[in-house]
């Protein structure tokens, strides 16, 4: 369905050499790491003839929205079950879902925090015998073995490499793929203490502006900078805390400079609308992004 083709933009700071490796621009629904989590689980689900893909996710999921996309393009039904009101439906990310063909299932907080007990999934087995669950975010081994895909030839000369933390699948799944040269810095977007177990990696906890979906002040402000500087859209949830890190990094002088800097756009825009709307923000939409 999609043809991955990497365009890494080249930016020039405080004497660093980066390269931003745009997984946003793939495709314009099916956004970064979200194609390479949901391919072989889609692929998957074809393989034991299932006709419906059920997965979960938050009221301003990128997963939920991709997936919707990406099921209709391979002919598949999508079934997204969602924590939170219904009222929340006609947000930009469930509206992209819907318009997509996905029928939502709203559940409580209770009942969304099942989603991984062995007795919760019999059940909607049972429900839906014609259905593939894919867990939320696509974590799980297959959705790793998509990430593995992320970096590719074009991507070896680059030392220090800098992604987000959000379930973890992507940062394992790149992991898996380093060259014996790079090191993989990942950026926790969660208030929690995430500690890495696999090799040439380290993880950055000190990011996360209050935790998922959150954000301060300076958070926007470098968001804002980075845009109307460097012409490439960000997101809210992941990419700005990441280029902030890798940004506030740089500017420390904490890394190599005569090691080149790969930081890797995992996509997500299209939540950028609704998260304006739930924080009432009003951002300078004027991007001329640099695809070249």
């Amino acid at each position: 369905m999609i043809n991955y083709k990497p365009i890494i933009n080249t930016i020039n700071y405080n004497g660093y050499q980066i390269g931003v490796l745009r997984l946003d621009l793939i495709h314009p629904e099916i956004s970064g790491n979200k194609w390479f989590k949901l391919k072989y689980n889609l692929a998957q689900a074809k393989k034991v003839n299932k006709s419906t893909i059920i997965t979960f996710g938050g009221a301003f999921s990128n997963h939920i929205a991709a997936t919707a996309v990406a099921c209709k393009l391979e002919g598949l039904k999508s079934i997204g079950i969602i924590r939170g009101e219904e009222s929340s439906a006609a947000n930009p990310t469930l509206s992209l879902a819907k318009q997509n063909g996905m029928e939502l299932l709203f559940v409580s907080r209770d009942e969304y925090s099942q989603k991984n007990d062995g007795g919760y999934m019999q059940r909607l087995r049972y429900m839906y015998p014609e259905a593939y669950i894919i867990p939320e975010g696509g974590d799980n081994l297959l959705g790793e073995k998509g990430c593995e895909e992320i970096l590719t030839q074009e991507t070896n000369l680059y030392t220090y490499i800098f992604c987000a933390h959000g379930t973890g699948t992507t940062y394992r799944g790149i992991s898996k793929s380093l060259q014996a040269h790079q090191e993989l810095n990942v950026v926790n977007v969660l208030n929690f203490e995430a500690i890495a177990n696999e090799p040439q990696t380290s993880i950055l906890n000190n990011y996360h502006f209050g935790g998922y979906a959150k954000h301060k002040p300076e958070l926007l402000e470098f968001k804002t900078w980075f845009e109307e500087n460097f012409h490439i859209e960000l997101d809210y949830v992941y990419t700005a805390k990441l280029f902030f890190a890798a940004f506030d990094l740089m500017k420390q002088e904490k890394s190599d400079k005569q090691k080149s800097i790969l930081l890797i756009h995992c996509g997500g825009l299209q939540g950028n609308k609704s998260y304006e709307e739930r924080y009432n923000l009003k951002p300078k939409r004027q991007v001329n992004d640099a695809q070249g």
